[in-house]
């Protein structure tokens, strides 16, 4: 039952209902207004200013932005509003689907079935209401292959203004984001539309997804200029690229592209399809989306000159869209027996003449590069052109442009971004060259905190077996803190503030302090997974913390408690290192287990293996760790955290059975043991090859195996 009426929700009804006659009256003076510039047309000029005015509705659409490219916006349409009592059925049902109390799915299913038949008609009102967008979102999410299609056809011929709606927009891209994998199993011939004994028998069959999703196509040619650069449009038609291109939907990489970060999150407790399996991997996709994606790329830039498709490239809502049509038109007309990019039209729009324009710093390519490096949304752009574009272009790239200024786009704050990208991509030969040129120089990018670069370089040089230039780095890493290996991870994850923040409060280092420190570890984590002088480094310095920091670096933050994560699960010949770490930790487990990050950390030692050649921790200090936890139990039960620590620990069965905690434990060890135990000549052997090559790979897999079990088992 709805709650009952409140005087606040009274007073907020009065205020709709009285937005609503403004609404309706705006709209119709709106239609007066055509009218009359219709029968004004003939030149007598009586109509004033009343022609040239835009009804305007609070309905979701945000005014005129400024347009790239392509014919002008169509006037919006205005769908009507809900009743009262429409708005309170509604809210209830969305209500009892949050609520989910159905005793069988038989009976989610008939009411589903019944909340779409009232809702017949009404879609599109339900798509652009503040309140009931979601319940859209939601009954989309739980709704079959037959009211998926269904509410295409409702959309259907209105895509143009709800993708640019405030509201409708994400209704619009959570039905093709949910309808994508259909096509890949109507492809392969499975369908599941056929009508049920509630639909009408006389009712005609419904098209195969792929030809709505042409359709809804169809209504946006023409108009791809300016929806480029629309606040909610673009974020639609960066949804329709990639369902066009086949890349899967649930990768972290693909949510970031398709939403931002106010992205509200509608959950379900239930979805008719089962489609996660085809979300989280690459789709088949028919030919006609391959055209389609095309298509959409040539009419994108099309009708844009130089100078507009600049301000696309520096504009915060057209630049994300840029880097997917970018790359799609690489790795749609990239061909894999020649290296050519003559089919790629957007890539010879953004470097014209390219690769041999790239030769003379005057021409309209290289101007573009130089454009773009230091600003901080082109050169956005950049990156995916210089991750994507093909070798002779990369190589025309970083020859003329790049190459000879390496090392000073290695220090800029925006300019390195791209330099990672370009590090990546780089030969031995090359990338020895860059760290040389880098050398020199290695203390200003240590004093400007660059530790993503220099955790690049070294990964690099790792995957590239420039083992040389490996104790170089480290070496230039070791003098640029003071030439003292123990201060090398206080320095990295644990920088102290400095005292005066009224003088350095708009230092951006200081404003950018948790990046810092977790660039920072990233940086350790990487050089204690280099076997040679990076490892060593780093383990001399981990070893010679006090109790204090290693406390605070298992506490502080997530980044920071995973180095300590990846000391504790990496092999060392040190035999004395892990159970030093764990000394110092064994005073504070309760605080560890109590803490968010620190938890990580006192679960992964009871799986540390008791014996081993790399790891082995003693087993009574396991015994005294479970000691400390039992003593506070209650307080461990209480709080999440803790709930998580004493299982992992099985603390009821050490309360209970300790004989049977010592055998469980003592298996875990053996676990542990069996996934560690690597025979020296092949550990020796990888030290040697490394690990982000051919040579070092079976080496590199049982150690990482390695890590994922322990990992696993802790989680």
């Amino acid at each position: 039952m709805p709650k009952p009426r409140t005087k606040r929700q009274a007073i907020r009804d009065e205020r709709k209902a009285k937005r609503r006659e403004k609404a309706i009256a705006a709209y119709e003076a709106s239609k007066d207004a055509k009218r009359r510039r219709i029968n004004d047309a003939d030149g007598d000029g009586d109509g004033g200013d009343l022609g040239d005015r835009e009804a305007v509705f609070e309905d979701g659409y945000d005014q005129p932005q400024p347009q790239t490219g392509g014919p002008p916006p169509p006037d919006r349409e205005f769908f009507g509003m809900l009743s009262d009592q429409e708005q309170e059925y509604f809210r209830s049902v969305d209500e009892q689907l949050d609520i989910d109390d159905f005793p069988s799915q038989e009976e989610r299913e008939l009411y589903l079935a019944s909340v779409f038949a009232e809702a017949q008609g009404k879609e599109l009102k339900l798509a652009c209401s503040q309140s009931c967008s979601r319940l859209m979102e939601r009954l989309i999410l739980m709704s079959n292959t037959r009211q998926k299609k269904k509410l295409f056809g409702q959309f259907g011929s209105h895509f143009l203004n709800l993708i640019q709606h405030r509201f409708a927009s994400h209704c619009c891209e959570t039905l093709f984001l949910q309808s994508a994998p259909i096509v890949t199993r109507e492809l392969g011939g499975d369908r599941d539309d056929i009508p049920t004994e509630l639909d009408d028998p006389n009712e005609p069959p419904l098209p195969y997804m792929e030809e709505l999703f042409l359709l809804a196509l169809d209504e946006l040619e023409g108009h791809l200029g300016y929806l480029l650069a629309d606040k909610f449009a673009s974020h639609t038609l960066r949804v329709l690229l990639i369902i066009l291109s086949g890349r899967p939907l649930e990768q972290s990489q693909t949510k970031s592209l398709i939403h931002s970060k106010k992205k509200e999150q509608i959950s379900v407790p239930w979805t008719s399809d089962s489609l996660t399996d085809l979300n989280a991997q690459l789709r088949a996709v028919p030919m006609s989306f391959n055209l389609a994606a095309k298509k959409i790329i040539s009419d994108s830039v099309s009708g844009m000159n130089t100078t507009e498709l600049r301000v696309l490239a520096t504009h915060p809502t057209g630049n994300p869209v840029l880097q997917l049509l970018l790359e799609l038109d690489i790795s749609l007309n990239l061909k894999a027996s020649e290296d050519e990019s003559d089919d790629m039209t957007l890539l010879r729009r953004l470097l014209p003449g390219a690769p041999a324009s790239l030769k003379d710093a005057t021409t309209p390519a290289s101007d573009f590069v130089n454009s773009m490096l230091y600003d901080s949304i082109g050169s956005r752009l950049l990156e995916t052109l210089l991750t994507h574009c093909p070798g002779k272009i990369f190589k025309a790239l970083y020859k003329h442009v790049f190459g000879n200024r390496i090392h000073s786009l290695m220090r800029n704050d925006i300019a390195c971004y791209p330099a990672i990208r370009i590090l990546n991509r780089l030969s031995k030969e090359d990338l020895v060259s860059a760290v040389q040129k880098s050398l020199p120089e290695f203390g200003k990018l240590v004093t400007l905190s660059r530790f993503n670069v220099i955790k690049t370089l070294f990964e690099r040089c790792q995957a590239r077996q420039a083992n040389a230039e490996l104790e170089s780095l480290t070496n230039a890493l070791v003098a640029a803190f003071g030439s003292d290996r123990k201060s090398l991870v206080p320095k990295l994850c644990l920088p102290q503030s400095s005292d005066s923040e009224d003088g350095n409060k708009h230092d951006p280092i200081q404003k950018n302090q948790s990046a810092i420190i977790s660039h920072g570890a990233h940086l350790t984590t990487t050089m204690m997974a280099i076997p040679g002088a990076p490892h060593q480094a780093i383990q001399t310095s981990l070893a010679a913390l006090p109790e204090e920091l290693i406390l605070q670096l298992a506490t502080s933050s997530a980044p920071t408690s995973y180095v300590l994560v990846t000391a504790l699960s990496t092999p060392t010949k040190n035999k004395a290192f892990h159970k030093t770490l764990i000394a110092a930790l064994r005073p504070h487990a309760f605080q560890l287990a109590m803490s968010s990050h620190g938890n990580k950390v006192i679960n992964l030692i009871i799986y540390t293996p008791s014996k081993g050649d790399g790891i082995s921790v003693p087993f009574h200090i396991k015994e005294s760790i479970m000691e400390q936890l039992g003593q506070h139990e209650q307080e461990l039960r209480d709080s999440f955290e803790g709930r998580r620590a004493w299982r992992a620990w099985k603390g009821d069965l050490w309360r209970n059975r300790r004989r049977d905690w010592i055998s469980w434990a003592k298996e875990a060890d053996s676990t542990s043991e069996q996934t560690s135990t690597v025979p020296q000549s092949r550990r020796d052997s990888g030290f040697r090859n490394g690990y982000g090559n051919s040579m070092g790979g079976t080496v590199k897999d049982n150690g990482h195996s390695r890590k994922r079990k322990m990992l696993e088992m802790v989680s």
